[in-house]
C-alpha cells in the first residue's frame, strides 16, 4: 500500500474519513485492512456495521472475516440498507404496524423478494389488463410490467417521495404522444391497488420495508437508539451506487458513529436505473473531518488510461485532447483491419483469439472476459458453443435471468413436474429429453430423445422402465445410461406413491441430495448446477413462505406442523411453476455471483461485469456499433432520470436531456470497464448486427473518429 492508504488503515479510532478515486486504485482494499485493524485493536465485531449497496459487494470483507487471525468476540454487521430495514421492520414490527396502516397489525409481516412481489402484483393487475383495458398500447411482455411498476414503487421509496406521485411526475416530464399519460394513470393505479393490497395482507415488498424504516422506525426512539448504541464503527463501500434515502440516513447518523470510512468511487453511478445518485452520495464528504483521494491505478497500464483519455475526447465534447500513436496501443481488431461481414464470422474470430490467448500466451481462461451490452440467449448460445468445441472452459452471469431459462433448474423443475401428476402440468417430450440429458452424466440428446419417445406417456405423466424397450433398441441407448434413468425413474415413482406430497423446496432438496448429486449424474461435481439448484431451492422456499396469505384469502386451511397442509403443498408447487412460465424476472441471489475464482472465461452484460467489480487483464467488447452501449432499455411505465432526486419536479424531458444521459451513460460504461483492465481491450466488429442489421453505434463511431484523427497526423 501507498502512503496515504496506510495513513487511513492506521487513522485513530475516532476518525471519520471519505475516500474517494477511481476504480482499481485500491479503496476497498484500503476499507478491509482498515476493519483488521479495527478488529486487532480489540473493538467488540458487533460494534463494527459494513454497509455496501448490495450484497454481493460485501465478498472482500467476507474472505477476510474468514481468515485465522480474526479472532472470537461477536460478529461483524455486513448489510444493506434494504437488509438493514428489513431487520428492523421484523425486530420492531409492533411499533411500525399500526402507524403503517395495516389491516392486522397483532400478525407478524410476510416479506417479499423480487420474484414473489411479481406474483402478487400479476394476480391485482392480471384482471386489469384481460378486464378493464389497462396498458392497451403497451407491447412489452407483462413480467417486464410488473417489474417495473414495481421499480416505481422502488424508486418513490429510495428518492423520498410519496408513491402516489408516481404518475403525476412522469406525466409531468413527458412531451409526446398523450396517450403516454393515460399509460403513467395505468401504471399508478396499479401501484396504487399493489400497495392496499400489501396493507391488508401484511406483505411487505423493498419499497414498503424501506418508507416503514425511514418514515416510521427511525424516528422511533427504541430503533433509533438500538441502532446507535449498537454500531459504533462504520465502513461503507461504493457509496455512490446506493439510493438517496440511503444517504439521508448516514448524514443524519453518521455524529453518533466513533469512526467511519466513507468510499466514494469518482467514475460510479452504475446503478443509476435503479436509483444510484453520485450527487447524493457525495454531499456526506462534508460531513467527514478528512477527506482522502487516491489516484495511482494498481490495475491499468500507461497504455489504458492514454486509450480511457482517447474515447472520452470523443464521447464528451468538454473533453478535447490531442491523440498520439499510443491512444490506441491497447486497443486490438482496430479500424484500419476489415471488419468481419457477418455477425457469426465476429464470434468465430472471438473464440479463436480466445484460443490464442490462453494456449500460445498462457492466459488463465479467467483473466479473460467477453462483454456485450446485452447477453442474449442466441449469443450465449452461439459463442459458448465456440468455446466448447475449442475446449476453452466458461461461464455466464446474468442477473436478471429467469431462473426457468437455466438449463440446472429447468432439469430440476421438469423432474418436479413428473413426480407431481397432480398439478396438471404436462411437460413436453423435448422438456423431458432435455431434463434428462441435463440429469443423467454424459447422455447426448440423440440418446434422451430416443428414449423418450418409448418411455414417456405424456396423457398420465408417466415413465415406463427401461426392461420393457427391445433389446436392440436398449443397446443404442447403453445399460449404462439405462441404468441411470431407471435408478432416477424408480425415485420418483416412490415418491409419487407417498399419500402426501413435500413442499416443493424439500422435494428439492430430496431429488438433488438423494439422486442428482450423485456419481453418474448431471449435478455430480458440478458446481455451476448446484449453485443454480441452491438459488432455486431458495426462491421455492420464500415463494412458498409469501404465498401463505394468498390461500388464506381463497380458502382458509387448517393448521399443518409448520410445513402446510398436502393440499397447500401442492398448489404451492403448481402456482410457482406457473409463476416462473410466467417470465417472472429473477431476484439476487449471492450463490450466482460467487464465481469469481472458477477458472473460465466470462461472459456477461457490461454492467453486471461492472457490479463484479473485479479486473480482468483481457476484456472483449462485443457489438461495439450496437446502440445498447448508449441508449436505456425501452421502459414505458418508468423513467430513472424523472423518478431521481436530481430532477426538477414539472420540468419536461427532452431530447436534449435524452442525448445529454446518453452520453455520460456511455462515458462512465466506458470509463468503469478501462479502469477494470489490466492489459488489452478487444473489439469485436462485424458489418451486420446480431438482427442482421448494420451497426454505427456512438461507440463504434468515437472508435473511428480516434482512428481517422491519428492518422491525419500522421500524414502530416
Amino acid at each position: 500500500m501507498n502512503k496515504t492508504q496506510r495513513e487511513i488503515v492506521k487513522a485513530p479510532l475516532d476518525a471519520k474519513i471519505f475516500l474517494s478515486g477511481p476504480a482499481g486504485c485500491g479503496k476497498t482494499t484500503v476499507a478491509v485492512e482498515r476493519l483488521r485493524a479495527l478488529l486487532a485493536s480489540g473493538l467488540p465485531a458487533d460494534s463494527i456495521l459494513v454497509l455496501t449497496p448490495q450484497r454481493t459487494l460485501q465478498a472482500p470483507y467476507e474472505t477476510a472475516l474468514r481468515l485465522p487471525e480474526i479472532g472470537p468476540g461477536g460478529q461483524v454487521a455486513l448489510a444493506t440498507v434494504g437488509g438493514l430495514a428489513r431487520r428492523m421492520v421484523d425486530l420492531f414490527w409492533p411499533l411500525a404496524a399500526e402507524t403503517a396502516g395495516f389491516a392486522h397489525p397483532d400478525q407478524p409481516p410476510v416479506f417479499l423478494t423480487l420474484e414473489t412481489a411479481q406474483y402478487y402484483m400479476a394476480r391485482l393487475v392480471r384482471p386489469l389488463l384481460d378486464e378493464e383495458g389497462f396498458f392497451a398500447s403497451v407491447t412489452i411482455d407483462r413480467n417486464r410490467l410488473y417489474s417495473q411498476v414495481l421499480d416505481n414503487l422502488n424508486k418513490a421509496a429510495s428518492v423520498g417521495f410519496p408513491y402516489t406521485e408516481i404518475g403525476e411526475r412522469l406525466s409531468a416530464a413527458w412531451l409526446g404522444d398523450p396517450g403516454q399519460r393515460r399509460i403513467y394513470a395505468d401504471a399508478q393505479e396499479s401501484a396504487n391497488r399493489f400497495r392496499q393490497y400489501c396493507l391488508e395482507h401484511n406483505l411487505l415488498d423493498f419499497s414498503l420495508q424501506l418508507d416503514i424504516f425511514w418514515n416510521i422506525l427511525w424516528r422511533t426512539p427504541e430503533c433509533h437508539a438500538y441502532l446507535t448504541r449498537q454500531y459504533l464503527h462504520l465502513i461503507c463501500d461504493n457509496v455512490e451506487e446506493d439510493i438517496p434515502v440511503a444517504h439521508d440516513l448516514l448524514s443524519e447518523w453518521l455524529p453518533g458513529f466513533d469512526s467511519a470510512l466513507i468510499i466514494f468511487d469518482t467514475d460510479g453511478g452504475y446503478r443509476r436505473f435503479l436509483g444510484a445518485d453520485p450527487d447524493s452520495a457525495h454531499r456526506l464528504s462534508g460531513l467527514c473531518a478528512t477527506n482522502a483521494e487516491l489516484n495511482q491505478s494498481f490495475v491499468t497500464t500507461p497504455e489504458i488510461q492514454a486509450l480511457e483519455t482517447a474515447f472520452l475526447s470523443k464521447l464528451l465534447p468538454h473533453h478535447p485532447t490531442h491523440l498520439g500513436p499510443e491512444s490506441l496501443a491497447a486497443l486490438a481488431f482496430p479500424p484500419t483491419e476489415t471488419p468481419t461481414r457477418f455477425y457469426p464470422q465476429m464470434l468465430d474470430r472471438v473464440a479463436e483469439e480466445i484460443r490464442r490467448l490462453i494456449t500460445e500466451e498462457s492466459l488463465p481462461p479467467s483473466e479473460i472476459v467477453v462483454l456485450a451490452p446485452y447477453l442474449s440467449d442466441a449469443l450465449r448460445f452461439s459463442l459458448s458453443n465456440r468455446l466448447e468445441e475449442l475446449e476453452i472452459p466458461w461461464r455466464s452471469h446474468r442477473p436478471s435471468r429467469s431462473l426457468r431459462d437455466e438449463p440446472a433448474s429447468h432439469c430440476l423443475l421438469t423432474l418436479a413436474e413428473l413426480a407431481h401428476p397432480g398439478w396438471g402440468v404436462r411437460p413436453t417430450k423435448f422438456d423431458v429429453a432435455y431434463a434428462l440429458l441435463y440429469a443423467i452424466q454424459g447422455m447426448d440428446l440423440v440418446r434422451a430423445q430416443l428414449l423418450v419417445e418409448i418411455v414417456y406417456r405424456l396423457r398420465d405423466i408417466s415413465l415406463s422402465g427401461f426392461a420393457a424397450i427391445r433389446t436392440e433398441v436398449q443397446e443404442r441407448i447403453t445399460f449404462v445410461f439405462g441404468q441411470q434413468y431407471e435408478t432416477l425413474r424408480e425415485w420418483i415413482e416412490t415418491y409419487r406413491q407417498q399419500p402426501d406430497p413435500d413442499p416443493l423446496d424439500h422435494f428439492l432438496r430430496r431429488l438433488f441430495g438423494e439422486i442428482l448429486s450423485q456419481k453418474g449424474f448431471g449435478f455430480h461435481r458440478n458446481n455451476d448446477g448446484a449453485r443454480t439448484a441452491a438459488s432455486l431451492v431458495e426462491s421455492v422456499q420464500k415463494f412458498r413462505q409469501a404465498m401463505q396469505p394468498a390461500f388464506a384469502e381463497a380458502a382458509p386451511l387448517p393448521p399443518t406442523d409448520g410445513h402446510g397442509s398436502p393440499s397447500n403443498n401442492l398448489e404451492t408447487g403448481k402456482e410457482y411453476i406457473a409463476m416462473l412460465q410466467d417470465g417472472v424476472i429473477a431476484a439476487q441471489y449471492v450463490e450466482a455471483w460467487q464465481t469469481e475464482q472458477t477458472e473460465a472465461v466470462l461472459l456477461a452484460p457490461a454492467h453486471t461485469f461492472l457490479m463484479m467489480n473485479r479486473p480482468a487483464t483481457i476484456q472483449f467488447w462485443l457489438d461495439a456499433g450496437s446502440g445498447g452501449w448508449w441508449e436505456r432499455l425501452f421502459q414505458p411505465l418508468t423513467q430513472p432520470y424523472v423518478l431521481s432526486r436530481s430532477w426538477e419536479r414539472d420540468r419536461p424531458w427532452t431530447d436534449a436531456d435524452d442525448q445529454a444521459a446518453n452520453q455520460q451513460t456511455l462515458a462512465r460504461l466506458v470509463t468503469g470497464l478501462l479502469h477494470r483492465c489490466r492489459s488489452r481491450v478487444f473489439l469485436g466488429l462485424s458489418d451486420l448486427g446480431e438482427s442482421g442489421f448494420e451497426q454505427r453505434g456512438p461507440l463504434l463511431k468515437a472508435i473511428w473518429k480516434m482512428q481517422l484523427e491519428i492518422q491525419i497526423q500522421n500524414e502530416n
